[in-house]
């Protein structure tokens, strides 16, 4: 794509079917690398990334090339393949349907990095629920409770 320069940076947030608990510390490192090659090898660029054991932030620089949606996609698909073919759970492991992605300013990136790199301290004084519905309002996006993520907090 000669001549096209761009500076898309998106923050997308997903949740593990049924907010259970699944993505264990022993495991959460290795599936980290895992999505962040899925994002490289779709032509983006992974600057920040933490799967909690019942969602996980990314925040990518998206490709031009790149629909958010198809790569959204394939980091879910794939991610869950790699822990099913792993056996890090007993069942089934699946994440819930939908996501949410949210854009950022290239002013705004180091603050995104360290809020992503945060979650567990984060996560101490809000819950998942509450992060969530934060973000809808700060962006002013229009929801549907009954399309939200299961909410178990």
């Amino acid at each position: 794509m000669a001549n096209t320069y761009t500076q898309l940076l998106v923050q997308i947030v997903f949740a593990v079917k049924g907010r259970q608990n699944l993505i264990s510390e022993n495991h959460r490192e290795q599936i980290e690398k895992y999505i962040c090659g899925i994002i490289t090898h779709k032509q983006s660029r992974p600057l920040a990334i933490y799967c909690n054991p019942d969602h996980c932030h990314v925040l990518i620089g998206l490709h031009p090339s790149q629909s958010l949606s198809d790569l959204t996609r394939d980091i879910k698909a794939n991610a869950s393949k790699f822990i099913n073919d792993n056996k890090w759970i007993p069942g089934k492991f699946e994440w819930q349907e939908g996501y949410g992605a949210f854009t950022y300013s290239r002013s705004q990136l180091n603050v995104v990095v360290i809020y992503i790199l945060n979650q567990p301290k984060h996560h101490r004084k809000k819950t998942f629920k509450e992060e969530y519905m934060e973000f809808l309002r700060k962006f002013e996006i229009e929801y549907d409770e009954k399309y939200l993520f299961q909410f178990n907090d």
